[in-house]
């Protein structure tokens, strides 16, 4: 993989740090259109970056719409500018009363909700403030949401509380890893063709069906009434470039590290530990070195490799993180380049739980 990472400056700069190309984020989303059709079709989840300057880079490129996993993110989208939020979460106890806030304090965006709970749905309705709210679908991930079958009572029970407009469908399969596209697509057509056959028996269709995530989203572009949130993909990461290679998005974000022991002849200590970069995929980076490496351990500020070459202690490296979305939230912000040189820096605005409200 081609290092787009290094900047002029690099040997002076703290780490470990995680950096972002952004011409290789700006081609990503373009990418990402494309495969959409139209900008409109997308709902981008912020949770892989929660930076407001990412946001606006993509509404600048006309997508509108985004994806949350936190009141915070929520309130970054409408700080951005976004004409439409989805807080794809269950909507439970105080984040009601903020939900509503937010709904009060950004009149100019459009919020939504999931739900998949009726009696959360009544203490919603209770709350006397509108609501719009998206059902939350199962689709045999088994983390969240109601299964097909139940959609249309389901629909019809919410459609009939009071202060809820019922805006959409959402079904995440986020237990989809068929490696290649065609499994992936057989997959992807049962879901559909079960969600669907649900769908016609509602008395009115909802404005939204949102499917999806990164490995499956080119497989649901085909349907043209479903509207598509990958999340991953406009960074992406080696997590997702080695499981799924046929989906074409280049990493655009690494973290720098730097060499700070050689506790053994060929043995290199990098000053990246798991508080560094996420440490939940069992492959947690690729290194970006031209000599040979593999990974030792890693424990909470070291991570041992083995390099088959010459390197010293204080050289720096790029780590492209296995899973970006946690690696993002461990730090303040991200160092910008672009054509080898350090051009800014985005604050990750969301990386806590509360902003204002």
């Amino acid at each position: 993989m081609k290092n787009i990472f290094t900047f002029t400056g690099q040997e002076d700069t703290a780490t470990p740090q995680l950096v972002v190309n952004r011409k290789q984020l700006i081609e990503n989303t373009r990418h990402a259109i494309a495969v959409a059709g139209s900008a409109q079709r997308l709902w981008p989840h912020v949770k892989t970056h929660k930076m407001i300057d990412v946001a606006r880079l993509m509404i600048s490129m006309g997508i509108t719409k985004f994806k949350c996993a936190t009141i915070a993110e929520l309130e970054m989208c409408a700080m951005a500018g976004a004409q439409e939020a989805l807080l794809a979460y269950p909507l439970v106890g105080p984040a009601q009363r903020r939900f509503a806030c937010l709904q009060r304090c950004w009149p100019g965006t459009r919020f939504h909700a999931l739900c998949d709970d009726l009696a959360q749905a009544q203490a919603i309705s209770s709350t006397g403030e509108h609501f719009n709210i998206m059902i939350d679908v199962n689709a045999g991930m088994n983390r969240t949401g109601i299964s097909p079958e139940r959609l249309a009572d389901f629909h019809s029970a919410l459609s009939s509380m009071k202060n809820i407009t019922v805006t959409g469908i959402h079904c995440y399969d986020g237990h989809r890893h068929e490696p290649d596209f065609d499994g992936r697509f057989a997959q992807t057509e049962l879901t559909y063709s079960r969600l669907a056959s649900q769908i016609g028996r509602l008395t009115h269709r909802p404005e939204y069906l949102i499917m999806g995530g990164s490995p499956t989203f080119p497989c649901y572009a085909v349907h043209e009434d479903v509207s598509l949130s990958p999340g991953t993909l406009f960074i992406n990461d080696y997590g997702y470039l080695k499981a799924f290679p046929d989906l074409g998005f280049p990493p655009a974000a690494a973290v720098l590290t730097r060499i700070v022991s050689r506790p053994e002849e060929g043995v290199y200590t990098l000053d990246l530990g798991y508080k560094g970069i996420a440490s939940d995929p069992a492959d947690r980076g690729l290194l970006l070195c031209s000599f040979p490496n593999r990974s030792l351990f890693q424990s909470e500020e070291h991570w041992v490799w083995r390099i088959d070459g010459e390197l010293e202690t204080g050289d720096t490296l790029f780590v492209v993180p296995g899973h970006i979305c946690p690696t993002s939230a461990l730090y303040s912000e991200a160092l910008v380049v672009e054509d080898g040189r350090l051009t800014g820096s985005w604050p990750v605005t969301a990386r806590n739980r509360r902003i204002n409200l």
